[in-house]
C-alpha cells in the first residue's frame, strides 16, 4: 500500500526535528564535561599553615639504661676451714664488719695462747738480761739477742691474733648481703666464696648514648632518671666513656643517685635524662608530624611563594601542649592540616 504525499512530509519534519534535538543534547553536554573536567586543574590544593617560632629550653639528651649497684663483691675467706655459722640472712642490710660466715677456731686459739705465754717467758728474760746489763753482768750483744727474741715472740702473737680473725668472714661495706655461698657444715679453701655484698647508696644507672649526641655529655652534669615505675631519682653523670663500642657506635656513660635505705634495686630498667644546656627547639602539634619517602620523621612547611618543603626534626619532649622538636631554623610556617595530602615542591594555597 502507496502511503500519501502528507503523511511522508510529515514523518520527514518530526524526523529532521529529533535529530536536531539529539544532536544538541551530544553536543552540549561534551561541552559541560570539558568545562567541568578542566575546572580542577587549574585549582591549587589548600593547607592551612601557622608561623611557629623557635623558643630556649632545657636541651636534654636521653638514653635509655638500667640501675646497678655502686658495688658488688664476693666476699672471700683468707684461711680455710669448716663454716660453723652463717648468722646473716640473704637480703639483708649489713654494716661495714659485720660477720657474714663464721669458721671453727680448731687449734687456732691455742696457737695464740701459746703465743702469748712464749712472749712473756721473752719478756721475763729481756727485762733480766736489762737489768744485768745496767750493772755491767750482760754484755751489750746478749742483751740485743733477748730483745730480738722477744721482738720474735711478740710477731707470733700478732700472726696468731691474724689467724684468729680470719675464722671471721666480714662484710667490706654497708649494704646487702645479696647471696650466700656456703651452708654451716661446708668447707672453705682459702680464697672460697662466703656470699655476695653490693652497694646501692649511692645507686648508678647505666646507658649508651649514641655518637651526634655524646659531645653534649658532661661529667658531673645534672640527671635524672625515669624508672619502669613512674618513680624518679636524681643524680649526676659520674663517667663518661672515651672510646666508643665497637659494635653500636655508642658511647657508656653512667649516672649516679642518692638511693636512701637502697630502696631502688639494681637491675630496673630506666630512661635518663641528662641536662646539656639550652638550646633553640620548636613546640608544634603531634599531628604535624610526617614521614617522608624515606621514612623520616619530620615537618611539611611552606617556603616563599607557598612552595612545599620537609625538614627531618628530631623529638626533644612530649607534653599536653604539643612535641618540642629540634632541627628546624628560625621561625618556620608548618602545614598543620593537610600536611598528608602534599608533597615537597608542589605549589599550594595556604589558608591562615
Amino acid at each position: 500500500m502507496r502511503l500519501k504525499p502528507q503523511i511522508l512530509v510529515a514523518g520527514g519534519i518530526i524526523l529532521a526535528f529529533a535529530l536536531y534535538f539529539v544532536i544538541s543534547a551530544v553536543v552540549t553536554g561534551g561541552k559541560d564535561h570539558g568545562a567541568k573536567a578542566a575546572g580542577p586543574r587549574n585549582d591549587l590544593p589548600m593547607v592551612q599553615a601557622v608561623l611557629i617560632s623557635p623558643q630556649i629550653r632545657p636541651d636534654v639528651v636521653v638514653m635509655r639504661g638500667r640501675t646497678q649497684a655502686a658495688r658488688m663483691v664476693s666476699v672471700r675467706s683468707e684461711t680455710a676451714g669448716v663454716v660453723a655459722a652463717t648468722p646473716v640472712r640473704e637480703g639483708s642490710f649489713v654494716s661495714a664488719g659485720q660477720v657474714l660466715c663464721k669458721l671453727k677456731v680448731d687449734a687456732r686459739q691455742a696457737s695464740l695462747d701459746q703465743a702469748k705465754a712464749n712472749m712473756r717467758s721473752k719478756q721475763l728474760t729481756q727485762k733480766a738480761s736489762a737489768d744485768l746489763a745496767a750493772k755491767g753482768y750482760r754484755s751489750p750483744t746478749q742483751l740485743l739477742a733477748d730483745q730480738a727474741n722477744l721482738d720474735q715472740a711478740s710477731a707470733s702473737v700478732r700472726q696468731a691474733e691474724v689467724a684468729l680473725n680470719q675464722t671471721d668472714i666480714r662484710a667490706p661495706f654497708a649494704g646487702v648481703y645479696n647471696e650466700r655461698d656456703i651452708e654451716v657444715g661446708g668447707y672453705l679453701a682459702a680464697g672460697g666464696a662466703c656470699g655476695v655484698v653490693i652497694e646501692l647508696d649511692p645507686l648508678k644507672i647505666a646507658g649508651d648514648v649514641p655518637e651526634s649526641e655524646i659531645a653534649k655529655v658532661r661529667v658531673n652534669a645534672p640527671a635524672h632518671a625515669v624508672l619502669a615505675s613512674g618513680e624518679r631519682v636524681d643524680g649526676v653523670v659520674y663517667y663518661v666513656a672515651k672510646d666508643a663500642d665497637p659494635q653500636t657506635r655508642t658511647y657508656p656513660v653512667v649516672m649516679v643517685a642518692h638511693n636512701p635505705g637502697s630502696v631502688v634495686r639494681s637491675g630496673l630498667s630506666a630512661q635518663v635524662s641528662i641536662n646539656a644546656g639550652q638550646a633553640a627547639a620548636h613546640l608544634l602539634p603531634s599531628s604535624s608530624l610526617v614521614l617522608d619517602s624515606a621514612g623520616r620523621q619530620g615537618v611539611r612547611y611552606i617556603q616563599p611563594g607557598n612552595v612545599v618543603a620537609f625538614a627531618p626534626v628530631k623529638v626533644l619532649d612530649e607534653t599536653p601542649d604539643g612535641v618540642w622538636v629540634g632541627g628546624l631554623n628560625g621561625p618556620v610556617r608548618v602545614i598543620t592540616v593537610g600536611q598528608a595530602y602534599v608533597s615537597e615542591g608542589q605549589k599550594v594555597k595556604v589558608a591562615g
